[in-house]
């Protein structure tokens, strides 16, 4: 008998590791809906994901902390297909500044994109796949869900929130045993998110290093989904990082404010203003991004010249 192809959901498919993960979902030969603010963007993922193999592909321009739009958006989905066998939560943006500079219509917004974007997609996919015994419903976390780093605290106010939610969700779901909620964190990525950023810090901000590729990360989200586990770490500096904080609170303060301004910063100058935070930034929406980009490439360079091959992107994890 031959098995039906998957039917995922990818939020924030448009961009770095939503975009990535709907590749490979796409390789596998899924019925893929891609969900996004911007449509530009969305189509042209659903063009790659349809080249990579895809059963079909469906683009939606929601945005997912518009809790009524996205419940429409998984109702019809589920009409087409039956079913919701995988949902991705992947949509992000960011805040840079002092938090008394944030405002606060945009430390709001964040919040209602990252932490209500994650709810509201819960809520939506959750029942049906209780209602089926099956499914997989993997949220994209952050390291710096278990740390704090200045500057960016909308941020990471809202991947603490996401780590709490999905072990919520754990919790309430054991009883299914068929249904799996996994929380994928992730440290620095080289994604445009960092570049689509509000900014009140003066600054562009940059992932510092140890910076992996948005490849990387969707590897995990698809291991998430064929081997399901509470948390998936991506990142090899991730578990030194919540060790400090955790263990040496004071020094991991003292070091984490000079070591953020220097590794977080770029030296370009930023305007002032919102960023992606309200609405979709169309040019800059693509897998990879520049400030990371150039880190990475100095991370391999570094590495040939100790000896070591630089690592390729499709290399297993």
């Amino acid at each position: 008998m031959t098995a039906q192809p998957v039917v995922g959901v990818v939020t924030g498919a448009s961009s770095g590791i939503g975009r990535a993960t709907a590749h490979l979902l796409a390789g596998r030969g899924a019925h893929l809906t891609l969900i996004a603010r911007g449509r530009g963007p969305l189509e042209e993922t659903a063009i790659e994901c349809r080249a990579a193999g895809a059963a079909s592909v469906h683009v939606m321009t929601v945005d997912v902390g518009d809790s009524e739009a996205l419940e429409a958006a998984i109702r019809e989905i589920q009409s087409t297909h039956g079913r919701i066998d995988v949902a991705v939560q992947s949509a992000g943006v960011v805040a840079y500044g002092p938090f008394v500079d944030i405002p606060a219509e945009v430390f709001d917004g964040v919040l209602r994109v990252n932490v209500l974007g994650s709810a509201n997609l819960a809520r939506s996919v959750l029942p049906g796949m209780r209602e089926r015994g099956r499914g997989s419903f993997v949220l994209i976390g952050s390291v710096i869900g278990a740390i704090a780093v200045p500057q960016m605290s909308p941020y990471v106010v809202s991947k603490w929130a996401i780590r709490s939610l999905a072990r919520e969700l754990q919790l309430e779901n054991r009883d299914c045993r068929g249904v799996n909620v996994t929380c994928v964190t992730p440290g620095s990525v080289d994604t445009p998110i960092y570049l689509q950023a509000a900014n009140y810090d003066g600054h562009v901000g940059r992932p510092p290093p140890p910076v992996v590729s948005p490849e990387r990360a969707a590897r995990a989200v698809i291991r998430a989904i064929d081997r399901p586990r509470r948390t998936v770490d991506v990142g090899a500096a991730n578990k030194v990082m919540r060790a400090g904080f955790t263990l040496l609170p004071r020094v991991f303060d003292a070091l984490v404010g000079p070591l953020f301004s220097v590794t977080g910063r770029d030296q370009a100058r930023a305007t002032p203003g919102p960023g992606n935070v309200f609405e979709s930034q169309a040019a800059l929406n693509r897998v990879h991004g520049e400030q990371g980009s150039s880190v990475v490439a100095t991370a391999r360079a570094v590495g040939a010249k100790a000896g070591k091959p630089p690592r390729r992107d499709d290399e297993p994890t």
